[in-house]
């Protein structure tokens, strides 16, 4: 692991970025209330924390953001991402480097049924982006990761919410307070 903490060392961090700044637009219509519809039954669920939609933390976008008392709970919605791992390995960077002022870190990583595999089991892509979270939440202290299935079939493109969905947000939200305590 010795090299895993050199690599998270922070040296590539961007100074540049502001520590945290709303961004725009995320993923699609479909995307952005399913992400919506995240945030509000965390609201409910978490309510000593401040939650967000499409934060930036030092350039990094986040999808789902809860702040409040000296905590940080980012959370990524993969929902058909070409490479899951890409923003969460960013966001270990910067907090590798001590660009976030939090005393706890929980990172969850949502991923949606697209990258469950047909004959049971995850995609590389997934289980890659899953060893690269634990690596870095081992790596980090105060630091924690979790992965959480979030069971949706997520169309291409969409341009609304399916009710349908509710029911698979709810159990994804319940998982995600289980794993952050």
């Amino acid at each position: 692991m010795a090299g895993l903490k050199g690599l998270l060392s922070g040296r590539w961090s961007d100074r540049r970025a502001k520590a945290v700044a709303p961004v725009g637009p995320g993923m699609g219509r479909s995307a952005d209330a399913v992400q919506a519809r995240l945030r509000d039954a965390l609201a409910d669920r978490c309510p000593g924390l401040e939650w967000s939609l499409e934060r930036r933390i030092r350039g990094t976008p986040v999808d789902v953001v809860g702040e409040g008392e000296g905590r940080l709970v980012a959370l990524e919605l993969e929902w058909r991402r070409a490479d899951p791992a890409d923003n969460t390995a960013k966001l270990f960077r910067h907090l590798a480097a001590g660009s976030v002022e939090a005393g706890r870190v929980d990172v969850v990583q949502v991923f949606t049924g697209y990258f469950d595999l047909d004959g049971g089991g995850v995609s590389s892509k997934r289980a890659n982006a899953e060893f690269v979270g634990e690596a870095a939440a081992d790596a980090l202290e105060g630091v924690t990761y979790a992965a959480v299935d979030l069971a949706i079939d997520p169309p291409r493109g969409g341009d609304g919410f399916d009710e349908a969905w509710t029911p698979a947000i709810d159990a994804a939200a319940d998982r995600i307070v289980a794993a952050i305590g």
